[in-house]
């Protein structure tokens, strides 16, 4: 069973923006961890292939994370994961992702499951990422 954590909540205040801990709620460690292998594998793609993946591959992909981790996620959680996965992938074209699939198949830790190498400094740096637009996004309820 996943189990969720505080993280950094990004708060509007006027035209400023500032960093709390959460208060208020939980950004669910399940939806980061999602989004990150979500993102991920957007990136592997566009570097591959040169196109984002389509939603029936994200929501495959989903699905055996998902799987292979033991979470659960209803549909509409599962749903919105997908859909902001590609503009978190975007702002990471920025972090120095390889081009090379070798080295891209190095972010993942395949031996048990569908797992990402959290030891790899890329993969710690989109998990960030995807942690402040959800903990941003619940900070705009």
């Amino acid at each position: 069973m996943y189990k969720d954590y505080p993280a950094p909540i990004v708060r509007r205040v006027g035209d400023a923006e500032r960093t709390d801990v959460a208060t208020f709620g939980m950004v669910p460690r399940k939806h980061t961890e999602l989004l990150t292998f979500l993102v991920i594998g957007q990136l592997f793609a566009f570097a591959h292939t040169g196109e984002w993946l389509r939603t029936d591959h994200l929501i495959k992909s989903a699905q055996m994370w998902l799987s292979s981790n033991g979470a659960a996620c209803d549909w509409l959680e599962h749903a919105q994961l997908v859909e902001v996965c590609r503009a978190v992938a975007i702002k990471a074209l920025d972090l120095p992702f390889p081009a090379v699939e070798a080295d891209m198949v190095l972010f993942f830790n395949l031996n048990r499951g569908w797992f990402l190498d959290y030891r790899k400094l890329v993969v710690q740096q989109i998990h960030a990422m995807c942690v402040a637009h959800l903990s941003h996004a619940a900070s705009m309820i």
